[in-house]
């Protein structure tokens, strides 16, 4: 792969935390040419967060804020908001995600800078509607899990709502933001004429609920939590063998009944009327479900992990998260970055393969590192 697909696109990124560095971090996997804009002496506040390495290095801010350079600025200082007229005069993409209006208050909404630069694509990811009643409040990630609904589709049956071991909503308002910027750019690069993209977490969290949030819908009713469990397809989850956990996709019927009679040697369970079809056994699941687990608690895990795939039938491990990213599959995936030639840092490599490659990575920019290049030189 010779070239990138934003090879040339310039990007100012002017957000911090996670949602707004992620959607521009995707744009620089991508090859744009990032500049990001942090806070003197402290920085980007996810330097201060996760497994410290440095004096301003994270784990935390490793994750968001890969391929991009740094520069120091004050925007509410005259030089700082100079610096960033001048490098939004020559960007392609603005993203921001202050409170609504602040950067309005520095001469830096997207008004202002629309009249320096028409084509400019500007971003502004919010907590919530940005025209809306609740636009003053800032946005959490595990405030719009709650209040999104996100959190009650999570957690064992009984048990109250639990959180996502990760930032979910942030992550997706990050990717879509990104999915947003890239569509916009299209349609400025035909027509000469940028556009205001706004996103909004507590939206993303309400789109993140998909299909389980349209069947409340239909129900008008709060729907149960499954666990570890699929609400819509059984058997499909996670089940203990004797030895550990491992995962078991049997989403048809013809998969269904190669387990029981195949596997387990159980054909009174394939031929049960109350299992018959998918939504037979999603009716009738604590019975399917607790004969499966007695079966499948007198059989190891390699054992059935070794019949499972040689009948086709989806199905793995349940790894740890250091024992899944030390796996071989990881290794295109992991890396380690010099810090200043001193410090090694993990990082991961894009998800994606572009002509059979995966696009190149530069290590996250340490505080500043480029403030006299980009005083100098701006973009160049």
């Amino acid at each position: 792969m010779t070239m990138r697909p934003l090879e040339g696109v310039k990007v100012l990124d002017l957000s911090r935390v996670l949602a707004g560095p992620l959607s521009a971090m995707v744009l620089a996997d991508l090859g744009a040419n990032v500049i990001k804009v942090e806070r003197p002496e402290t920085g980007d506040g996810t330097r201060d967060w996760g497994v410290g390495f440095g004096p301003h290095e994270s784990t935390y801010f490793h994750a968001f804020n890969r391929s991009k350079r740094s520069v120091t600025a004050d925007l509410g200082s005259r030089e700082g908001q100079a610096l960033v007229r001048e490098l939004a005069r020559g960007a392609d993409i603005v993203v921001e995600n202050f409170l609504p209006g602040t950067l309005e208050r520095f001469g830096l909404g997207y008004d202002d800078l629309r009249a320096l630069n028409p084509a400019l694509v500007y971003c502004a990811i919010s907590g919530y509607d940005s025209a809306g009643p609740e636009a003053a409040r800032a946005g959490y990630d595990l405030v719009l899990q709650g209040e999104s609904g996100v959190m009650a589709t999570n957690g064992e049956p009984g048990r109250p709502p639990l959180k996502f071991g990760l930032p979910v909503v942030d992550l997706f308002t990050g990717m879509y933001a990104a999915q947003g910027m890239l569509a916009a750019l299209f349609s400025a690069r035909q027509s000469g004429v940028g556009s205001r993209i706004d996103v909004a977490l507590a939206d993303c969290g309400l789109s993140l609920t998909s299909y389980y949030g349209l069947e409340a819908m239909l129900a008008k009713a709060e729907m149960p939590r499954y666990g570890n469990m699929h609400s819509s397809i059984v058997p499909y989850g996670v089940f203990e063998a004797e030895d550990g956990p491992f995962v078991l996709a049997a989403g048809t019927t013809a998969q269904y009944r190669k387990l029981c009679i195949s596997i387990l040697e159980r054909s009174d369970l394939a031929d049960d009327p109350r299992f018959a079809s998918n939504l037979d056994r999603v009716r009738n699941r604590v019975a399917l479900e607790t004969a499966l687990a007695a079966e499948f608690a007198q059989r190891s895990r390699d054992w059935l992990l070794g019949r499972l795939a040689e009948l086709g039938l989806p199905s793995g491990r349940v790894a740890g998260l250091f024992e899944a990213l030390d796996s071989e599959r990881a290794a295109e995936m992991t890396v380690l970055h010099d810090i200043a030639n001193k410090v090694p840092a993990p990082g991961f490599l894009p998800p994606w393969r572009l002509d059979g490659a995966r696009p190149r990575a530069a290590r996250p920019p340490l505080l500043g590192e480029h403030d006299d290049d980009i005083r100098a030189r701006l973009w160049d």
